[in-house]
């Protein structure tokens, strides 16, 4: 089963979801600012991508941290700041099979479901 995990009104998502639906792929939605998100998941993606796929530095959250962390973000203050505030990670996340996709790019779902 695939599984997203974001924020429902992130216009990526959006994109995402609708890409998703128009091709046919059944999907379960995690939405991480009513359920958080999981520490195992989070754990197995930062093994999988590193902390630097996962930060989100374009968005709102990370434009709003004081710049002493910004300048001095390291793998554990990502991660601690994933944890703590998950509008910091880059979404989508979508887990299918045992591989994940971080962020919309039309090209690598295609590929990812042979579409």
């Amino acid at each position: 089963m695939t599984k997203m995990y974001g924020i429902p009104n992130c216009d990526t998502i959006k994109k995402a979801r609708k890409w998703l639906e128009a091709n046919g792929v059944d999907y379960e939605f995690h939405d991480y600012k009513k359920a958080g998100v999981p520490e195992k998941e989070l754990n197995q993606w930062l093994k999988k991508v590193g902390w630097e796929v996962l930060l989100n530095r374009r968005g709102t959250t990370w434009r709003k941290l004081d710049d002493v962390v910004k300048n001095n973000i390291d793998e554990a203050s990502a991660v601690k700041l994933m944890h703590d505030n998950p509008s910091i990670i880059k979404r989508p996340v979508l887990e299918y099979g045992k591989a994940i996709l971080v962020g919309f790019d039309e090209g690598a779902y295609r590929e990812a479901f042979g579409k």
